[in-house]
């Protein structure tokens, strides 16, 4: 099992825990919401816990506790920049279908 990230996305990551001066990467986790059922949570990981299981790119860690990891097995973090919009883009080939605002999914 696999969680992969782009260069652009590392280098956001790394900014921004810089920025805040604390932590150690990046905590990816899903959680049952939406019209599709199923969301992706981001947060900062400040600390590791012994049922997360830990995948780095460039001295980056993203940090994914063992229940998530079944529903993002395979998923690459990417970080894109449209225009006025940003933000990261979840390329999971688990997702069989997504809601039309693009806030959910289902496996």
């Amino acid at each position: 099992m696999a969680i992969t990230m782009t260069d652009r996305a590392a280098d956001h990551v790394r900014r921004y825990i810089e920025k805040r001066g604390k932590g150690v990467g990046l905590r990816l986790a899903v959680r049952t919401t939406g019209c599709s059922g199923m969301a992706y949570v981001l947060e900062f990981a400040d600390e590791i816990a012994a049922n997360d299981e830990v995948f780095e790119h460039e001295d980056v860690k993203v940090v994914v506790d063992k229940k998530s990891l079944v529903y993002l097995d395979g998923t690459e973090l990417d970080f894109a920049k449209e225009g006025l919009n940003e933000g990261f883009q979840f390329n999971n080939p688990n997702v069989k279908d997504e809601c039309g605002c693009g806030e959910s999914f289902n496996i």
